[in-house]
């Protein structure tokens, strides 16, 4: 019973992972969630469940609702502004262009602003289309009370979400503007593509420097950027697939120093995030497969 309990949970860690990174924004608490989903599996009778799948979600969802309140009462006390933490993805993630928009750096800072039960009604209707009498059982609501609840999130997130389709090619070519800047010291080719009310967000956790509040508007944004040039210029930069979309990795003396994501809408840069808290980038040292 043992090795089927074991072989089932391992066919569906992918999913459980994924579910549990969306819902958090945290490969840390992720895995934590899918280790408390373990241990409540092994003690299930396995000839009592029909759906071993719709039984792990559910498990896996509960486990992660309660772990959202514990990571609510560390963003409270953050240092500076809170970025999930980055993910080096497989390039199957790619691939599957609604799985890696659901992961992106800029979809998650979305989600951050829905409610938990919203949050987690959201996710699993949109991004993997459970039924809503499955999402009722995960969460503890009625059907009806689901289905109110993802209109209301489904609404929210529309309002938010980037307004035109994220291709690779876009995000290639800002970072590859990024990168020259970086080499050449010239800010005015990456000025031309920020958005006149880019966002710079810095993650440095209290543990690394980085900017305390969000930095509004493309002169103030190049303005940081320039700041750090000469710095940025000593560094190894290296591409990478991170959450789905291209990223830029910088390294001092061969150890990780910052993720750079981007945000892009109609063309243009409108968010640039800068993961820097050293505990948030201990997960980059392995690639991820998510799945749907």
């Amino acid at each position: 019973m043992a090795d089927r309990s074991t072989e089932l949970f391992l066919t569906h860690r992918n999913l459980l992972f994924t579910i549990a990174y969306e819902m958090l924004g945290s490969a840390a608490d992720s895995e934590d969630v899918l280790q408390e989903t373990w241990l409540r599996w092994v003690d299930v009778d396995l000839d009592e469940v029909r759906n071993h799948r719709a039984y792990l979600v559910r498990i896996t969802t509960r486990q992660a609702l309660g772990r959202m309140r514990t990571l609510g009462r560390r963003k409270e006390s953050y240092v500076g502004p809170w970025l999930p933490e980055p993910l080096l993805t497989a390039p199957d993630v790619a691939e599957d262009v609604e799985l890696a928009e659901s992961v992106s750096m800029a979809m998650l800072l979305v989600l951050e602003t829905l409610t938990p039960t919203e949050r987690a009604v959201f996710v699993l209707r949109e991004v993997f289309d459970l039924g809503y009498g499955e999402i009722a059982d995960a969460v503890g609501k009625s059907g009806a009370a689901v289905r109110q609840i993802a209109h209301r999130a489904r609404e929210h997130v529309a309002a938010r979400r980037p307004r035109g389709p994220v291709s690779r090619t876009a995000t290639r070519d800002a970072l590859a503007a990024f990168q020259h800047a970086i080499e050449t010291g010239d800010l005015q080719h990456l000025l031309d593509i920020l958005s006149p009310d880019v966002v710079f967000l810095g993650d440095g956790g209290g543990v690394k420097q980085a900017v305390l509040k969000p930095v509004v508007g493309a002169e103030r944004v190049a303005r940081i950027l320039g700041a750090g040039l000469g710095r940025l210029a000593t560094a190894t930069r290296l591409p990478a697939q991170v959450n789905g979309y291209p990223a830029l990795t910088v390294h001092f003396d061969g150890a990780l120093d910052t993720v750079l994501a981007l945000r892009i809408d109609d063309g243009l840069v409108t968010g640039i995030y800068a993961v820097r808290n050293p505990e948030k980038l201990s997960h980059m040292d392995k690639e991820r497969s998510l799945q749907r």
